[in-house]
């Protein structure tokens, strides 16, 4: 459940989170999500796998904002947040004003971790020999990993006596093969720099897998499932068996398809040209296809309802944002049904995949190829779980939101279960 959908509820069963209370504990597990300069967090109800609480300190460094959702209780109003230390503490004072109220009652602490690197795939329980290791791993996700690490820093100050567990974006790839992992690249690279195809949106990949053969009435280890993580950032993922076996996002979550502001796929040789003839330094390289490439890059817009709307509105340049977009999507879709050898469903997440349905016909009738049919009604609309493909067609084609907070809830509390 997005905190921006102000949907959140102390009686709604956490999507991501069904099964949880086969842990047997009572208490909660707090969930933390650490940007650069926001802190996301959620308050899971280990037995019921509920929502209890969640919210966000977003702008932190400058004129914050805290939004805290609790039961029928919303609050928004601008807050002082100079450090993530500040947004902690108001975080933890929204939960002891409004619930829950944590005190002895939390079980551990889940946190994000975007790159696990070589080294780590499964969830892991923080100590400092950890967190060492973990800095480590800046230069992989220099965008992504420090804010994850100082999220955990900070978490631990204020839960010093509670389990701290580091959950991967990248560990659900951790089965790749080696014919989809390995870059064609000098072997010093590979060995002495880690450089590989790691993936990204693992917690996302996990979650969603599983619910899709729930939903299908089917095993995961039966299926053959091409699933599309697709909002600001954005990922494709063929899984076979419950298994990942490829991924778009590579040694970085810049590589694949198009995303907000990131460009996806691009010619390798493209740095060192702009180098030559635009005198590019490696450092604005990087900045321009992660931060000015992508939608914003195209359409000067990186929010995607602006693009649609511009696309109606006849704007050409959207509407070229929209094509690419929609070009590399087949693309992708149709490779990794040649690289699974059968394909039981396409599934659309993330909140440009739940939310467009313009975006998901577009690609699915791009691909009658493969035997794909839309139901146009039930892509227009219905439940948020929902099936959109006609009967006629040979794969399924899904609808299934997201809940990476509940799967991160899941891994920590199946760490602290060994304990």
């Amino acid at each position: 459940m997005s905190i921006a959908s102000g949907t959140a509820s102390g009686e709604e069963p956490l999507r991501g989170s069904r099964g949880l209370g086969a842990h047997g504990r009572k208490g909660y597990v707090l969930v933390v999500n650490a940007g650069s300069s926001s802190l996301k967090y959620r308050v899971v109800d280990a037995g019921s796998g509920s929502t209890a609480a969640d919210g966000t300190v977003s702008e932190i460094g400058g004129a914050a904002h805290l939004h805290h959702e609790a039961g029928d209780t919303v609050l928004h109003h601008r807050v002082d947040s100079p450090s993530h230390a500040e947004a902690f503490a108001l975080a933890r004072r929204a939960l002891s004003d409004h619930g829950p109220v944590l005190g002895g009652g939390l079980l551990a602490v889940g946190h994000r971790v975007v790159h696990g690197g070589a080294r780590f795939a499964d969830p892991v329980l923080v100590d400092d020999d950890v967190l060492t290791a973990l800095r480590q791993l800046d230069d992989l996700a220099p965008l992504h990993n420090p804010a994850n690490l100082t999220g955990i820093e900070r978490a631990r100050d204020a839960f010093p006596d509670v389990p701290h567990v580091a959950v991967f974006d990248t560990g659900f790839h951790r089965t790749l093969p080696p014919e989809a992992s390995t870059y064609a690249v000098p072997r010093e690279w590979r060995v002495q720099h880690s450089v590989r195809r790691y993936g990204f949106h693992g917690t996302s990949f996990a979650y969603v897998s599983r619910r899709t053969a729930e939903l299908m009435g089917r095993a995961p280890a039966d299926l053959h499932l091409v699933v599309l993580h697709l909002g600001n950032g954005a990922s494709a993922c063929a899984i076979a068996g419950g298994r990942s076996v490829d991924t778009s996002m590579g040694l970085s979550p810049a590589e694949g398809l198009v995303m907000g502001t990131r460009s996806g796929d691009v010619d390798p040789a493209l740095g060192g040209y702009l180098a030559r003839v635009a005198h590019l330094s490696a450092q604005d390289y990087d900045t321009a296809v992660n931060r000015r490439s992508g939608l914003l890059g195209l359409a000067g817009v990186s929010d995607f309802r602006t693009i649609t709307e511009r696309v109606a509105a006849g704007d050409p340049d959207a509407t070229l944002a929209l094509d690419v977009t929609v070009h590399r999507l087949r693309k992708y879709v149709g490779g990794y049904a040649a690289v699974l050898g059968r394909l039981d469903a396409v599934v659309f997440t993330g909140g440009i995949g739940e939310g467009s349905a313009i975006l998901r016909a577009a690609v699915v009738h791009g691909l009658a190829v493969l035997g794909l049919q839309l139901d146009d009604q039930a892509n227009a609309g219905g439940p948020d779980e929902r099936r959109v493909s006609s009967r006629q067609s040979v794969a399924e084609v899904w609808v299934v939101p997201t809940d990476e907070e509940g799967e991160i809830a899941r891994c920590a509390l199946g760490v602290i279960q060994r304990f």
